[in-house]
């Protein structure tokens, strides 16, 4: 079997798949945020959870919010910032003795989606995170690319394309830039930029409910959202063009993002045609764990 691990900022998940991608068991625990070690320890012990339920052991996989610098293997960019300047490789291998493989879980997403989610039969997938960060991972033929400097698909940390003069210099980001995208499309931005106009601090579900009940504000709140994400997917697909977007993240879970994106995003780019897919994640919230376990897919 292939273990997959999905580090994320909130909440580490664990699944054992077969080589053909049946689910044997999934476990799951809430992150102990600011505790690195507590991470590493609790990733051994829902290895151990899938192994003594399966009876069986299998190479582990691991996604995590950020990626390694490819020279010094420390973490970086990762929105978990507790991660950064880790040897989260090293620790990782010492605390689980055997082998594994750690990757941005963007990418993990990506390659999850085009082996056998919503970018089948897609070349170049691009899979888009709009969470609590906002990030992407590219899928070329099926494998996550990478790049020299470990970074391709930083999508969440370009700036905010065609800014109005009321959005620059834009809010602070934890990576020490100012109007990152995550700071503009993540779902903690969305929630934001209603609660600075409403002085209501409602949750995305609830910001959207409001909107589907017709109420003005939050209809505005949600037409500057996905503007926002139009401008900045605008730049990937006049840079890169792939041949699918696939959407993650819990903000990708509004249906209305597939009504109203795809010709908010054909206003900015360079072509004048838009003939891209705008997909959900087939595997939804699983797919970061699903492409975690297929880091070993072809071992």
């Amino acid at each position: 079997m292939l273990i997959g691990i999905d580090w994320g900022g909130t909440k580490i998940e664990g699944v054992a798949l077969t080589p053909a991608g049946k689910e044997l068991v999934r476990v799951r625990e809430d992150t102990p945020r600011h505790d690195y070690h507590g991470c590493i320890r609790l990733i051994g012990d829902l290895i151990a959870r899938i192994e003594t339920e399966t009876g069986q052991s299998g190479p582990v996989g691991i996604g995590i919010p950020g990626s390694l610098e490819p020279k010094s293997r420390l973490g970086k960019g990762a929105s978990s910032t507790w991660l950064l300047g880790q040897p989260v490789e090293k620790d990782l291998r010492a605390a689980l003795k055997r082998e594994i493989r750690v990757e941005n879980d963007a990418d993990c997403l990506a390659a999850s989606e085009a082996v056998d989610g919503a970018g089948v039969g897609f070349n170049v997938v691009f899979a888009v995170i709009l969470g609590s960060g906002a990030g992407a991972g590219i899928a070329v033929g099926g494998r996550a690319h990478h790049g020299p400097n470990n970074s391709a698909g930083d999508w969440g940390h370009n700036p905010l394309p065609f800014p109005a003069v009321s959005e620059i210099p834009g809010a602070p980001c934890y990576c020490g830039k100012y109007g990152c995208m995550e700071t503009w499309v993540s779902g903690r931005a969305f929630q934001a930029d209603f609660a600075r106009h409403s002085q209501q601090d409602l949750s995305a579900a609830e910001i959207v409910a409001k909107m589907r009940a017709g109420d003005p504000l939050a209809r505005l709140v949600w037409r500057r959202y996905v503007d926002r994400v139009a401008r900045g997917l605008s730049i990937v697909v006049n840079t890169l063009d792939p041949d699918i977007f696939v959407m993650g993240g819990g903000m990708s879970n509004i249906d209305e993002l597939y009504v109203d994106l795809p010709g908010a995003l054909a206003s900015y780019t360079f072509s004048p045609v838009f003939e891209t897919p705008i997909r959900k994640a087939a595997h939804g919230d699983s797919s970061g764990v699903r492409g975690a376990a297929w880091l070993w897919k072809d071992a």
